[in-house]
Order: C-alpha cells, then sequence, then structure tokens
C-alpha cells in the first residue's frame, strides 16, 4: 500500500499569469493581473498561438520550472526521469522533475526547482534518507515527519553550464541561465534548470524514490510506494543516452522495457522559443538526438 507522507490543500496554492516578450536574443517575463489558485491556472492552460518563434508578446496562463538533473555513478552520468500520470491531460509520460511557481517565488524560480527535487526525488541509504543543500542554502526535509533523515551526510546541489539566451523577470536576469521554452498547447513558460546531484562518499546501497502529488478528495497527496519507485536513470555516453533506462534499488540497477515510452514535451523538439508538441515517443526523440552505446556495462554500485 502506498504510504501517504503529506496532505495540502490546493486552494493554498496561489500563482499569477504572466505577460512574455521575446525577442532573438533574450526573453522576458513579468507578472499580470490577480493571483490564481490551482483550479484557475488549470482552466488558463489552454492552447495558445504564436505567429512569429522567436519574437512575440503573449499573455501566458502560469510559469513552471524543471530541472535537468545529472547525477555520476560508478565514472558515468546520468539523468534522473520520473513518472507522472498527467490528470489535467490523461496521459502517463517521463518526464524531469518538475512544478509550479508559486506567486511569492516567480522572481526566483531557482528556489521553487531545488524545492521540487527535495519534494520529488528521495534518495534511500540503509542508514536513513538523506538531505540537500545547494550552495550555502539548505534544501527543505518535507517528509521528516514519516522519514528519518540522516544528520552526518547529505547530497549537494550544484549548477551546470547554463542556456546561451538570458531570461528576465522585469529587468532582472535569471544568473543561473536556464533553457525557456513557451509550451503552446498549456499556455504556460517553462524554464529548465541544468543541476548535478552529488552523493556523500560513503554512500553505499543506495535506493532512489518519487514521490508525486496527486489531487484526491479535495487534498493534493503525496504518496511513496516502495513496489513502483517511479524514478528512472537515464544512461549517458559523451552526452548521448545510450537508449537505456534503469532503477536502481539497493545499490543494484535494474533495466527497464522502454516499450511504448512517452516522454514529456520537455523532450521535444524547441522551435525558436516555442515547443508545440503535448509529448514524444522515447523512440522517436532517441531517433532525434542520436545514441551512443559505450564498451561494457556495470549494474552495480
Amino acid at each position: 500500500m502506498p504510504r501517504i507522507l503529506a496532505r495540502k490543500d490546493p486552494s493554498a496554492f496561489k500563482t499569477l499569469p504572466l505577460h512574455v516578450e521575446a525577442g532573438a536574443d533574450s526573453l522576458s517575463y513579468q507578472s499580470l493581473g490577480r493571483p490564481l489558485n490551482f483550479t484557475q491556472m488549470l482552466e488558463r492552460r489552454r492552447p495558445v498561438q504564436v505567429n512569429d518563434n522567436q519574437r512575440f508578446a503573449v499573455e501566458l496562463a502560469n510559469l513552471g520550472v524543471s530541472v535537468r538533473l545529472t547525477l555520476n555513478l560508478q565514472g558515468r552520468d546520468y539523468w534522473l526521469l520520473v513518472r507522472q500520470r498527467r490528470q489535467d491531460r490523461g496521459d502517463t509520460v517521463l518526464k524531469l522533475i518538475s512544478g509550479y511557481v508559486p506567486a511569492h517565488e516567480l522572481n526566483l524560480p531557482l528556489l521553487t526547482a531545488i524545492q521540487e527535487v527535495a519534494e520529488e526525488c528521495l534518495i534511500e541509504t540503509p542508514e536513513g534518507w538523506l538531505a540537500g543543500r545547494f550552495a550555502d542554502t539548505w534544501l527543505p526535509t518535507p517528509y521528516q515527519r514519516q522519514l528519518r533523515y540522516r544528520e552526518a551526510c547529505h547530497f549537494r546541489l550544484s549548477p551546470l553550464s547554463g542556456a546561451a539566451r538570458p531570461v528576465r523577470n522585469g529587468k532582472l536576469t535569471l544568473l543561473e541561465r536556464p533553457q525557456a521554452y513557451v509550451h503552446l498547447p498549456t499556455a504556460s513558460l517553462q524554464l529548465v534548470y541544468d543541476l548535478r546531484l552529488e552523493l556523500p562518499r560513503d554512500s553505499h546501497q543506495i535506493s532512489l524514490f518519487h514521490v508525486d502529488e496527486v489531487l484526491q478528495d479535495g487534498q493534493l497527496l503525496a504518496s511513496l510506494e516502495r513496489r513502483r519507485p517511479d524514478i528512472y536513470l537515464l544512461p549517458l555516453h559523451q552526452g548521448l543516452p545510450t537508449g537505456d533506462l534503469l532503477t536502481l534499488r539497493n545499490g543494484e540497477f535494474k533495466e527497464t522495457s522502454t516499450r511504448g515510452i512517452w516522454l514529456s514535451e520537455s523532450f521535444a523538439e524547441q522551435d525558436g522559443w516555442l515547443v508545440h508538441e503535448e509529448r514524444v515517443r522515447w523512440r522517436d526523440w532517441l531517433a532525434r538526438v542520436g545514441t551512443a552505446r559505450p564498451m561494457g556495462k556495470r549494474l552495480a554500485c
């Protein structure tokens, strides 16, 4: 049975719609109008049209963030993906760790991004669960009443190289230089942060779990399902995917079938500042970006 870790009132979430202006060299956004609750935001996430993929001004429903999280194990890099059943779109996809930016963090979306890592990506060791830090900032431990977090060691998040074109909140440039795109089907601005996750040196027998929030009986429930970890490692070789998909439990990798897998829109082809697709097939994404096959595999850590 799933273990409920937290309950939230969805009416407590507030965000703001956006006015977005894009040019060939940069994109800027600023809040617009009155705050929206969760239901009101979802109602606004309807398709919009933009005539020019590089230069436009448009009103959007919300700001979202995603984290392209790179984990290094045994000298090899892996992207972490999570499975999500998207109730608003009626599908199931593998996606980057992501979330909606609340109104009070529109000027600091990186804070939302690292909080999403703390909430969605749980790292278990035989001695307990790992908390994390980003630079000098401790990540929250959102489930400390339900889980035993280790005090002696923690994981670290650090930024990787940012996107070439700057993104601004009003006149303030986001220093971490996230990748930005406007997702036309949901009328949202999405920021993608590239971060590296470093485990403590004494880590062993690691297990990874995804915790997702689901709306049920008027509440947002965050649950841990040990039988379905729902977090996957996508191995990279020289920056390219190998075409494999793995899970990690008690320090052991296990290969997962990729048959019928769909990826979220962050893996779709970007057209200027725009993304047109709702999702993309795994095999179509691999065909577009290419694959690399390293010599030999090691499936334990």
